[in-house]
């Protein structure tokens, strides 16, 4: 068996299957958390018979303080929430994510185990995208029939996710594909997520993608001149996609119908092209003004929308006319719905965060730098503050960003273990009792 297949089958295999179940199941909605309950009990027995195991993995550590500071932006806004139950049973549901993270921590201890991760992760992408690439050339997928205006794939006609969640894991699939193929993999796999990400028509997800694409040729380049190059080639391959797509797919015309409004000018052409968003970050500005220091409250945003919306505001009308005092979900910006939700103490928060993880990102050397490369971008181009957001605090795309965030923490520091430390991370000393094995082998 080739490298290829010999990464997929020691993925699927107990420790890392736990872990890689998260993403395999994102399609199917809660199920994913399946992943999430096989991480906890792993983590769980590994601390019952390890204790100071979590000191000893500068990764966990690492990922505990990152976490602290999402979650703590969460709870400092729950206590004057304007709607407390809400914000309160999402405090409490974010604490899963500290053992999803550890997990990943604990089990992915080698590069081999890192880089069959990714192929696993690259197999369900491939996947993905054959399916869509089946739906919009027979209006058929494994989630079923395509949706009116976009192309929906294994996430279904009422889970509009494909292209914002293939773009933001696209890296690994670019990744693997030049690892095992070289440069023509890599352009195989772009031309290959391409056409899905455009066709599932969402903007933001279209944003990403192009990001990624500017980051594997930055990664590829490693000169001005040579960036360039790449760049003018992946500009031609977009253009040469998006002219493709506008001639042959209806649902991609009618997408780039509404976003070409944006050049009349008028605040309601604008606010077309954009789907309602305008009126959206109009009302977010009066809540950060109304709650500027801890927000109303986590997820609190669409419970707090009709007292900030104009009149006859058209996501208050619908949400009127289906029986609910509500309006828009959430702030569709990630700067917007960490100010409106959690306000500034929220924000400084996170920031205090990033800087965190800027230092240790700078502090592992090159080598873990380029052997995080895929995750590190990954997570860049979701927290991108020039996009359009999904909710970073809602249960779906909140699980994606821990799982990335773990993943992240555990690939900086895999062939980073101290001197006198055993292979699982743990020292030595601690393990004189039983003979090495796989830290999360219980699960």
């Amino acid at each position: 068996m080739n490298s290829f297949g010999t990464s997929l089958k020691a993925a699927l295999r107990s420790p890392l299957l736990p872990f890689w179940l998260v993403i395999a199941l994102l399609p199917l909605g809660r199920s994913s958390e399946l992943g999430t309950l096989l991480c906890l009990l792993g983590v769980a027995l590994l601390l019952a018979r390890e204790p100071q195991a979590l000191s000893q993995h500068p990764g966990a550590r690492l990922l505990l303080w990152l976490l602290a500071a999402y979650v703590g932006a969460a709870l400092l806004s729950a206590f004057d929430a304007i709607m407390p139950g809400k914000s309160w049973s999402t405090v409490a549901g974010l604490l899963r994510y500290a053992p999803l993270g550890l997990y990943a921590c604990f089990a992915i201890r080698r590069d081999s185990k890192l880089q069959a991760l990714y192929v696993a992760v690259a197999v369900v992408l491939a996947l993905w995208s054959i399916d869509a690439w089946l739906q919009a050339l027979t209006g058929w997928s494994l989630g079923g029939h395509a949706e009116a205006e976009r192309v929906s794939g294994i996430f279904g006609a009422d889970n509009l996710k494909l292209g914002p969640t293939l773009a933001v894991l696209s890296p690994f699939a670019l990744w693997v594909a030049r690892r095992r193929w070289g440069l023509p993999g890599l352009l195989l796999a772009f031309v290959l997520m391409l056409g899905p990400v455009l066709l599932a028509g969402s903007r933001a997800a279209w944003l990403c993608y192009a990001l990624v694409a500017l980051g594997f040729a930055w990664h590829e380049a490693r000169s001005p001149l040579r960036f360039a190059g790449f760049c003018l080639v992946a500009a031609v391959l977009l253009a040469l996609a998006g002219s493709l797509a506008w001639k042959t797919s209806e649902r991609f015309h009618a997408r780039m119908e509404r976003s070409m409004l944006m050049v009349q000018g008028t605040d309601q052409s604008i606010d077309t092209a954009l789907s309602g968003r305008l009126d959206i970050w109009h009302a977010s500005v009066g809540m950060i003004a109304a709650h500027p220091f801890n927000g109303v409250g986590v997820r609190g945003f669409r419970y707090a929308y009709p007292h900030y919306a104009p009149a006859n505001d058209h996501f208050v009308v619908s949400a009127e006319a289906c029986g609910v005092d509500e309006g828009a979900c959430h702030a569709h910006q990630l700067v917007l719905e960490i100010l409106t939700e959690t306000g500034a103490i929220g924000l400084l928060l996170w920031l205090a965060a990033f800087v965190l993880a800027w230092r240790a990102w700078r502090r592992v050397g090159a080598a873990a730098r380029t052997r995080a490369f895929p995750v590190t971008l990954a997570l860049g181009v979701m927290l991108f503050p020039l996009n359009t957001h999904l909710a970073f605090y809602s249960a779906w795309w909140g699980l994606l960003f821990a799982w990335l965030l773990g993943l992240w923490c555990a690939s900086l520091f895999v062939a980073g273990i101290p001197a006198g430390t055993a292979e699982t991370g743990i020292p030595a000393r601690l393990l004189k009792k039983a003979p090495p094995r796989d830290t999360c082998d219980e699960t």
